[in-house]
């Protein structure tokens, strides 16, 4: 058997667009650095989905959302960050997960995520219409 040896390259949006794209926030040194980032990256809608990339600034939250009609998965990029979860609109049924492995979520369940320190990066698969109901909590929510 002949050995072949092909260079391995760093990856990079350019070299590699000819074969697809990067999962990643575009042009990230030109946005704001007080707000979480959210940009779809390529979206099917044909076959119902999208995919996309949430820059995450906050270490804090006062409310959570839902999507009535979608799963979402949320896979970790960078950095570390808390999920918090609730099945129903209670306060008392919210838990906090140190969100280290990808997730998906089930339809309807309330969450909210927040950085624990700088930005944690977050990639995102969902339906490509997705609603969002919101629960303003009445009170903060951070990661100890």
């Amino acid at each position: 058997m002949i050995k072949k040896t092909i260079e391995v390259k760093k990856i990079t949006a350019a070299n590699f667009k000819r074969f697809g794209w990067l999962i990643e926030y575009p042009n990230r040194a030109k946005s704001p650095k007080t707000i979480n980032l959210f940009k779809i990256v390529v979206r099917e809608p044909d076959a119902g989905w999208r995919i996309a990339y949430l820059v995450v600034r906050d270490m804090f939250i006062d409310k959570l959302e839902q999507h009535p009609g979608s799963k979402e998965s949320f896979e970790p990029v960078s950095g570390p960050g808390l999920i918090y979860c609730a099945t129903k609109k209670d306060p008392a049924a919210i838990e906090c997960f140190l969100l280290d492995r990808p997730v998906i979520l089930k339809k309807g369940v309330w969450h909210g995520v927040i950085a624990l320190s700088g930005e944690f990066d977050v990639k995102i698969t969902e339906n490509s219409r997705v609603k969002c109901v919101y629960w303003p909590l009445g009170f903060v929510m951070e990661g100890k």
